[in-house]
């Protein structure tokens, strides 16, 4: 009865006079992080011992990165939870890292090398002046003879030699080690950079009859950290199906370290608004065109990308010891909810707030495909081998690159497109030599003619496609003609040697079924006919 009589107390004043004295630190380690593609949820638990009356208790050196909209704390035990705030402390900053603590006990072991080293060329030096202050009385006040001269010059002379050469490697020592210093205290003022940030602070104000324990659970949202997939395609041969290794790539740059917490990637987007759109009334009227005066050639407002280049595939053999298995990953299991996917790594993970890219294997799948050759001779010279599977979308996947392996050898990268509508993931898997495809034109078939008033331009072209394999393949060949978008050009097929062709694209396929050796040839002949005053740019 008295905690309800608190609790109706505090919503009706609105706040309870608690001293500032009466925050009490607490310590609540991050325990869960679920990393979103481009923020992160991270979970603190604490337990504490509450005492009777209410307590503030403060959470700090959290990230500055809070969104204070998803703070959320959850309490266990026999007390009430009257508040939640969330502020930023410029006057606290962020705990040093454990980077920076090895940085500084680095930079104060060198500065005790330099202390030594110019203490010993204080006693060198001392001992240098010394032989020579003494060098001119040794010789004028004591007669010596010719050997003991002779021996008394090289004592000198040898003790000199040993006194610089000391004196030069300490200061050859200490310069190198004054650089080294120079190159931590950089990286260090780098890191002091990043923690002069303020630090957020949560905090939560219970209420209790008596003393009890409790137990704290924090949540929140950062920025500055998300994940990104990659991915490793491995095909043996063709005979085979494809393994398909799901990569997450994590990064973040929050401030706070996760230091052996519980890891899950997540495939939702929760900062996507979740209201539907809605249909506002479409108004059309007739269009009057504005006068525009035109005060030069300049195009605006045109935006062109440069053309991408192509890299020069590489060739790296993977060794392989045939005596030895390949290394498990790390045990994952996969949550999938109505709306989203996650994830969860069952080994406890760091992740320093460096934001440096860490890869981690969430998935590794094998799946049966069809494997068939393409080729494009109008744009490239070269025939594509491609996997196509089916039921791609049970394996929850999202866009990204890829590296392709084929027969062990790494043979290029690509791109996994998954937001597409067919019920077939087409995977590209490099390029293959042992295939063979040309495109010549036909001239003796190509002609112009102008017939009337009408002007009608034929081409031909012959498609020739070898396979220089020891076993059969199945290899679909594209090709296109032009599509007549007025009614004054016609466009006709004139020989497609079986192609199929699309009506709406222009686009001809032909899949073929090639033996080993077997060379087949295939002609495409299209005329277009269009009024003899008009220019049209064919080729």
């Amino acid at each position: 009865m008295k905690t309800i009589f608190l609790a109706i107390m505090f919503l009706i004043t609105g706040k309870i006079a608690i001293p500032d004295e009466a925050e009490k630190d607490i310590k609540a380690p991050v325990t869960i992080v679920t990393v979103f593609p481009d923020r992160a949820h991270i979970s603190h638990e604490a337990k504490v011992d509450i005492p009777a009356g209410t307590t503030v208790y403060r959470l700090s050196a959290l990230s500055p990165y809070i969104d204070a909209r998803t703070i959320q704390v959850k309490g266990y035990g026999n007390f009430m939870v009257l508040s939640v705030t969330h502020r930023k402390n410029y006057l606290r900053n962020l705990e040093d890292s454990p980077e920076a603590k090895s940085i500084t006990s680095q930079i104060e072991d060198l500065q005790l090398k330099v202390e030594d080293e110019k203490a010993a060329i204080a006693v060198s030096k001392e001992k240098e002046a010394f032989l020579i202050a003494n060098r001119g009385i040794l010789i004028k006040e004591t007669p010596f003879s010719l050997e003991q001269l002779k021996s008394v010059m090289d004592m000198y002379t040898n003790n000199i030699d040993q006194v610089t050469r000391t004196i030069l490697i300490k200061n050859r020592l200490i310069k190198e080690y004054e650089k080294q210093i120079e190159v931590l205290r950089n990286q260090l003022s780098g890191i002091i950079g990043k923690q002069e940030l303020p630090s957020g602070e949560i905090l939560v104000t219970l209420v209790s009859e008596k003393p009890s324990s409790a137990k704290l659970v924090y949540s929140y949202v950062v920025s500055n950290a998300g994940w990104f997939p990659s991915y490793d395609i491995r095909v043996e041969d063709i005979s085979k199906p494809v393994s398909v290794y799901y990569k997450a790539n994590v990064f973040q740059n929050s401030g706070v370290e996760w230091k052996n917490v519980k890891l899950s990637f997540s495939n939702a987007t929760p900062w996507v608004s979740g209201d539907i759109p809605v249909l506002l009334p479409w108004f059309i009227d007739y269009f009057n065109p504005v006068p525009v005066t035109r005060a030069g050639s300049t195009i605006s407002g045109v935006e062109r990308s440069a053309p991408l280049s192509v890299p020069e595939m590489e060739l790296m053999a993977e060794g392989r010891d045939n005596d030895l298995a390949e290394a498990m990953p790390l045990t994952v299991e996969k949550r999938i909810g109505e709306t989203t996917v996650n994830f969860d790594v069952a080994l406890p993970q760091t992740i320093a707030p460096d934001g440096k890219v860490r890869m981690i294997e969430i998935q590794r799948t094998t799946v049966p495909a069809e494997y068939r050759y393409v080729a494009v001779p109008k744009i490239s010279p070269l025939v594509y081998l491609t996997g196509n599977i089916t039921g791609w979308e049970e394996q929850h996947l999202i866009g990204g690159e890829a590296n392709l392996y084929f027969e062990n050898t790494f043979v290029g990268k690509s791109h996994l497109n998954v937001n597409q509508l067919n019920d077939t993931l087409v995977i590209s898997l490099g390029t293959d030599n042992s295939i063979l495809v040309n495109r010549v034109k036909r001239q003796d078939f190509t002609s112009k003619r102008t017939l009337g008033s009408n002007k009608t331009e034929t081409f031909s072209f012959l498609l020739t496609v070898r396979n220089n394999k020891e076993s059969s393949v199945k290899i679909s060949v594209y090709d296109q003609i032009p599509i007549s978008t007025n009614s004054g050009i016609v466009v006709e097929a004139i020989e497609l040697s079986g192609g199929k062709s699309d009506s709406r694209t222009g686009e001809i396929i032909w899949d073929l079924v090639l033996k080993p050796r077997e060379t087949r040839e295939i002609i495409l002949s299209y005329s277009v006919r269009y009024p003899k005053d008009r220019t049209i740019i064919l080729e």
